[in-house]
């Protein structure tokens, strides 16, 4: 799935309504950077009844990171609740156009589908807000798991509800070393979907679009 926006069309906007103008590509990039050098979404021991609230903090702090370069945010509070509620509905988010067929098809070979993220709880909303949460057995998050990818703590959980052999999954997603090599390093083969770049031939695990995972299935 992807934003109906970007991050920085998204953050500018509710920025906006607080009074702070700043461009959508500075915010994209700034963005980039802060998200690359924060802690990993994931809370080892903790609590089931403190998840919520760590998950919040978690993005809290790095969009008030993210603003930082822009001096003092007055209503941050108020601008940073109205942003993580508007992430949290299906609206914001759409399917890539092959989505829901190809998890049909995957559904009708009798494979067992499972969804291992980085995101937080809000991603369960919006798998069954988008139509597609029935098609999966579990949907692992990171937050919730204490690990996150590439660590193969999270890939070895979801083998483990499903009483698998890494031998026996195959994991698909978009980035090269948290699903890929992630996958790999756990034991499973590694799929990435690279939408933006043409296949190299030699590459039978990188794809362009996810309904090319029903070749490799097969």
């Amino acid at each position: 799935m992807k934003p109906n926006r970007s991050v920085g069309e998204s953050y500018a906007r509710f920025a906006a309504t607080s009074g702070i103008k700043v461009s959508p590509c500075d915010l994209s990039e700034r963005f980039r950077v802060c998200f690359g050098e924060a802690p990993r979404l994931a809370f080892p021991g903790a609590s089931e009844e403190s998840i919520t609230g760590l998950e919040r903090e978690w993005w809290k702090n790095l969009v008030a990171q993210v603003f930082e370069p822009w001096g003092p945010f007055e209503n941050f509070d108020r601008f940073f609740a109205d942003l993580f509620d508007y992430f949290a509905e299906p609206g914001a988010w759409s399917l890539y156009p092959e989505v829901p067929e190809t998890l049909a098809a995957l559904e009708r070979r009798g494979l067992r589908l499972s969804v291992i993220s980085n995101f937080d709880s809000r991603l369960i909303k919006i798998l069954h807000g988008l139509g597609v949460g029935s098609c999966f057995d579990q949907i692992f998050v990171s937050s919730r798991i204490g690990y996150a990818k590439p660590e193969p703590q999270i890939f070895h959980a979801a083998l483990k509800h499903h009483n698998l052999l890494p031998a026996h999954g195959l994991h698909v997603g978009d980035s090269e070393i948290n699903d890929r090599h992630g996958a790999m390093s756990a034991g499973l083969r590694g799929v990435l979907v690279d939408r933006r770049n043409p296949v190299d031939p030699r590459d039978r695990d990188r794809i362009t679009s996810l309904e090319a995972i029903l070749d490799i299935v097969e």
